[in-house]
């Protein structure tokens, strides 16, 4: 759907025109997904910014994407957002239920104008159920689907697992799944639809193999217990000499027994399987790894299959060198940050551009969309 002014971008969606109605979180997150798989993401910001205290030049959930600024709230922003979605595949809104609609950018307005439309809504609560027109942030969406109260410690209050678990784990990447679904389907049959992505429903689908796990008596219902969730000796964290820490994940019988012997501890070797001896175990763990620093023991277990790794911070993990090697992190515009994922063979992708200026590219939006009245006011 592309014109000529504008060659798609490299990558398995290139072609596939989006529209994002500007937002912050799981919605500006998922938009930044499909931009870096090739899609053609125009940004339609506000006037005055988003609210998210971030300088732009290092929002990089905006890189590969191109901005527009509409004032929805004007006489004639309405229908400039309604010419973009006449031309676009994809549009994302993150709004509560009913304001896209009071704003005349809704789903039956939209679909009006290009029937093909996959119309994405991300919230926390859904589009409907008793809690969908309240505020909430990801801690208390993963809060109310049992997610949260799986993490940490068995005797302190759960740990925050930052907003990875529901605004992105359960809330953008269910999104990107929903539109593209939505999109085959919208190929194959020239009808559109909208998807409604909740964070509670995705944080809840992302704990399905535990509540089967529960369901069949293989996961106690509280924190600190279970196999997964540090309960086990041999599956959590420990802290080193340093003050730092070690991973360890020796789930298997072989990984154990090599965990054991470069840990020096081989006596311990009938207690992966005594729960009642798991506190013994523990005890000897922590001891073991707090005799020296994270950097000696990740030599310790360098190159072994013991399942053992060092807890790495922000700033240190683009320099381990697996994951150099790997081009895991990328430096774009002076700023490190992960390179698009996953990776495609025929279709490889890349960060093209960095975070999109709210407004920067309305005159090449405007032309390669054709749509010029993106142009009035800005002159």
């Amino acid at each position: 759907m592309t014109t000529a002014s504008h060659t798609p971008a490299p990558g398995p969606l290139g072609g596939v025109r989006v529209v994002e109605l500007a937002g912050i979180g799981p919605g500006p997150f998922a938009a930044m997904l499909l931009a870096d798989l090739g899609a053609d993401v125009v940004r339609v910001d506000r006037p005055g910014g988003s609210g998210l205290a971030i300088n732009p030049a290092y929002d990089i959930t905006n890189r590969n994407k191109r901005s527009v600024i509409v004032d929805l709230k004007s006489p004639d922003g309405p229908a400039c957002v309604l010419d973009l979605a006449a031309r676009a595949d994809i549009l994302i809104e993150g709004y509560r239920p009913g304001v896209a609609e009071r704003l005349g950018v809704g789903p039956e307005a939209c679909r009006a104008r290009n029937p093909k439309l996959v119309y994405g809504r991300m919230t926390g609560w859904g589009q409907e159920g008793p809690l969908a027109d309240r505020a909430g942030h990801d801690i208390a969406y993963i809060a109310l689907t049992g997610t949260l109260g799986m993490i940490g410690d068995a005797d302190q209050p759960p740990a925050v697992p930052a907003n990875l678990v529901g605004d992105y784990a359960g809330g953008s990447l269910y999104l990107v799944v929903g539109v593209l679904a939505a999109l085959h389907h919208a190929r194959v049959t020239g009808t559109g639809q909208v998807v409604d992505a909740a964070i509670v429903d995705g944080a809840a689908h992302l704990a399905s193999m535990i509540h089967g796990m529960f369901a069949a008596g293989g996961w106690q219902d509280r924190r600190g217990a279970n196999l997964l969730d540090g309960g086990c000796p041999y599956y959590g964290t420990y802290e080193t000499a340093d003050g730092k820490a070690m991973a360890v994940g020796a789930l298997e019988p072989q990984f154990y027994a090599e965990f054991l012997d470069l840990l020096g501890i081989e006596g311990h070797a009938d207690s992966r399987k005594d729960i009642a001896r798991w506190g013994e175990l523990r005890e000897a763990v922590a001891e073991r790894f707090k005799s020296r620093t994270r950097d000696e023991w990740a030599a310790v277990f360098e190159g072994s299959d013991a399942c053992v790794a060092p807890v790495l911070s922000l700033g240190e993990a683009p320099h381990h060198p697996h994951l150099a090697a790997r081009g895991t992190f990328t430096d774009h515009g002076g700023i490190t940050q992960p390179a698009p994922a996953p990776r495609f063979s025929a279709t490889p992708t890349g960060v093209r551009t960095g975070p999109a200026r709210p407004g920067a590219d309305t005159p090449d939006v405007a032309r390669d969309w054709d749509v010029p009245d993106l142009m009035k006011g800005q002159e």
